[in-house]
């Protein structure tokens, strides 16, 4: 559970951002977006080679 303390002074918008930096360091919506729709095991895999083939792309060039 992610707990954020207002400190003396401290705005709601200010406790608000340091709340939001906490829950996208620990990757909690990132996972929860992940879960929330099930991927075949083939259609991961297709997308990965297709990530592959594009970062092959952009290092080595359309030649190789």
């Amino acid at each position: 559970m992610i707990v954020v303390e207002v400190k003396d002074n401290e705005g709601v918008d200010r406790a608000l951002k340091r709340f939001k930096k906490k829950v996208e360091r620990v990757g909690i919506l990132k996972e929860a977006r992940k879960r929330m729709a099930y991927t075949k095991p083939t259609v991961r895999r297709k997308a990965e080679k297709l990530k592959g083939r594009y970062k092959h792309q952009i290092l080595y060039g359309n030649n190789g």
